[in-house]
């Protein structure tokens, strides 16, 4: 099984060890123009394991080179519970002078061995870039002789690439990610005999580390599995939740209603006054959301993207923003608020006032500098007292700069990289500090949409809004993208966010075309023209389902944003008997129905399954469910469907 494969990787690189000329290491760099491969040999070793939880056993490898103090730690977990093994390498400086150079840190340099029939399959999706194929899934055959590299816009993890790949090869595969909020890199290389060698880490690694100093690399998990790709995606589903999705006081994620009143008002300018009014009328109609969110613009600016002054504006906001937490904590909601800390405006308040907290490459806004120790406790300390005394429940933080250009023209010759590692130790720090302080602390990641959604991001951090693709108008040309992103990111993070704003066209399919565990439906209530007994009922049948979207999950159909094509996809919780499945129909599409084959019931077992669109019943056996289908009709073009079922005692 492939807890033996897991097990057995773990003893053979931590508790064996890579330390003779026959062991394949599974990380890489050079020192003083030398491959570790070879230094490693000469270099004291010590291994370590301590027991974290019932669930993890930590693994330490700690090297050290003989002559110039330099310390290697590779701190690994194997994970009791799911067939999972993860490590970060850590390098520090002990002697008292300047390190040779260290460089091409690869996190992970390992070749995988298929057998002798058969190919590897690279399975990997497309990052955020605010389009209809974001997060489309693709496929590559990895041929002999074949390369394969990839790498994200601008510093950004999931910026236009994602960090996630499943790695197929007869009988099972494995699953790689990387935790690195900033610049990585990925090849994969295919040899001529049955290896396929995986390099990823930090982009650019050249340094030399000052005494004392010490830095890290990307973290790495690897999944081993057996069977097809789709079971593996779902036991990385629940690996995510159980591990390493965040868990406000101890408890998992829950499926979340938002409302955000800031696209209404020029420059997302809203004010106490429009707030109010917002929250009452949505109080009165019976559609409160769980969360009240307060976009960008709440500070003193002429538009929202003019930041730097992080103060609530005592025009708009003359009680503080703490008058509406507390009239949303009064009706039982919650209170998200947008931060941006890495961005300032040439006239506000940290550019004027500390420009030693920026970066060097300064055009129109500059990129504040959390590598700074000065800058980031200042940063902790400040928005730590607006968390407390303006009663914020959840901590939205933004980027709408990608800071890699800022951070390489910060590093000299012999400093290449250092300034993107001391602001990804900086960012997680921040996060990790705020949580400290306010326990429960629930932060959501946001980056221009979903470009910062790597491992380590989402161990602190929950994508509220998994992309910036929406449209503030009844543009229906969205909904087949809307629909793909769901498609595509499911397999990977379990919890994510999305939104539609309100509009007489085709509101239904719009809706669905979005639905999300944290979702918001939101609209101009000042004007008179809503069908409020519509929005209740598509915000009920969301409730309904909405804690399926965090079960097993399993495509229908293949991926497309044609209008020639039908789309659709099920969502399953076999430990509480149900599950949803979704189903579009699109523009161009000929034919009135599919056959949905479902996956995951109980052959034995009778479901009974509710078509929430006319709310009729039907007892059908999961065998045939699995191995004829469930019959899906929709008569309009274009059109949707939602069903949910449960498995009857």
């Amino acid at each position: 099984m492939e807890f033996n494969e897991s097990r057995q990787w773990m003893a053979d690189q931590f508790e064996a060890g890579p330390t003779s000329k026959e062991a394949q290491p599974f990380f890489s760099f050079t020192y003083d123009g030398k491959p570790s491969a070879e230094l490693l040999q000469t270099w004291a070793l010590e291994r370590a394991s301590r027991q974290l939880d019932e669930q993890r056993t930590e693994h330490t490898l700690t090297y050290t080179e003989p002559k110039s103090g330099l310390v290697l730690r590779c701190v690994g977990v194997e994970y009791l519970d799911f067939s999972t093994v993860e490590w970060t390498l850590h390098f520090k400086n002990t002697s008292d002078r300047n390190t040779p150079i260290l460089a091409d840190i690869q996190a992970i340099d390992f070749g995988f061995v298929r057998p002798a029939h058969g190919e590897f399959t690279l399975n990997y999706n497309l990052g955020d870039f605010r389009a209809a194929l974001s997060y489309q899934p693709l496929t590559e055959l990895m041929v002999p002789n074949y390369t394969k590299q990839v790498a994200p816009f601008g510093g950004k993890s999931t910026n236009g690439q994602f960090p996630y790949w499943n790695v197929a090869r007869p009988g099972g595969g494995v699953i790689i990610a990387l935790g690195w909020p900033g610049q990585w890199s990925a090849k994969f290389d295919r040899d001529n005999d049955t290896t396929l060698r995986v390099r990823a880490g930090q982009e650019l690694t050249h340094f030399t580390l000052y005494p004392g100093e010490e830095v890290r690399s990307p973290l790495v998990v690897l999944q081993f599995y057996q069977g097809e790709s789709t079971r593996a995606q779902n036991i990385w589903r629940r690996w995510m939740l159980a591990h390493n999705s965040p868990r406000p006081f101890g408890r998992p994620p829950e499926p979340m209603s938002i409302f955000c009143a800031g696209g209404f008002f020029p420059g997302l300018k809203v004010s106490e006054a429009s707030e109010k009014l917002f929250i009452d009328v949505l109080t009165k109609e019976g559609v409160q959301p769980d969360y009240w969110w307060m976009d960008a613009g709440w500070y003193p600016c002429t538009d929202w993207i003019r930041v730097g002054t992080w103060e609530p504006d005592p025009e708009r906001f003359p009680n503080g923003l703490k008058a509406i937490s507390d009239y949303v904590h009064e009706r039982k909601m919650k209170l998200i608020v947008w931060f941006e800390p890495e961005r300032s405006e040439p006239t506000h308040w940290l550019t004027v006032n500390h420009p030693e907290w920026l970066y060097q490459a300064r055009k129109g806004d500059v990129v504040v500098n959390l590598g700074n120790p000065e800058a980031l406790n200042w940063i902790i300390n400040h928005f730590d007292g607006l968390i407390t005394t303006q009663g914020i429940d959840v901590y939205r933080q933004d980027s709408n700069k990608n800071p890699l250009d800022s951070w390489r023209a910060e590093d000299s010759t012999d400093r290449q990289g250092i300034a993107e590692i001391k602001h990804v130790c900086g960012y997680l720090a921040l996060w990790d500090e705020l949580q400290r302080r306010h326990p429960g602390l629930m932060i959501d990641s946001c980056a221009g949409g979903g470009r910062r959604n790597d491992l380590e991001t989402l161990r602190r951090a929950l994508p509220l809004l998994r992309s910036d693709y929406q449209t503030t108008t009844d543009e229906p040309e969205y909904m087949p993208g809307n629909q793909a992103q769901t498609y595509g990111l499911s397999s990977w993070i379990p919890f994510y966010g999305a939104g539609v704003y309100y509009s007489s066209v085709r509101l239904v399919e719009n809706v669905r075309s979005s639905l999300s565990p944290s979702f918001g439906l939101v609209a101009d209530v000042r004007k008179d023209d809503i069908d409020w007994d519509l929005w209740r009922k598509l915000m009920g049948q969301w409730r309904q389902v909405a804690g399926c979207m965090l079960g097993d999950y399993y495509p229908l159909t293949p991926h497309s944003i044609s209008l020639e094509n039908w789309i659709a996809w099920q969502f399953n919780r076999p430990e509480q008997g149900d599950g949803m499945i979704q189903a579009f129909r699109r523009d161009d599409n000929p034919s009135e129905t599919m056959q949905a084959k479902l996956q995951g019931l109980e052959p034995e077992a009778v479901y009974s399954i509710t078509n929430l669109d006319d709310d009729s019943v039907m007892d059908i056996a999961g065998r045939e469910l699995t191995n004829d289908g469930l019959n899906i009709v929709i008569k309009d073009k274009p059109g949707s469907a939602l069903i949910y079922y449960r498995k009857k005692s």
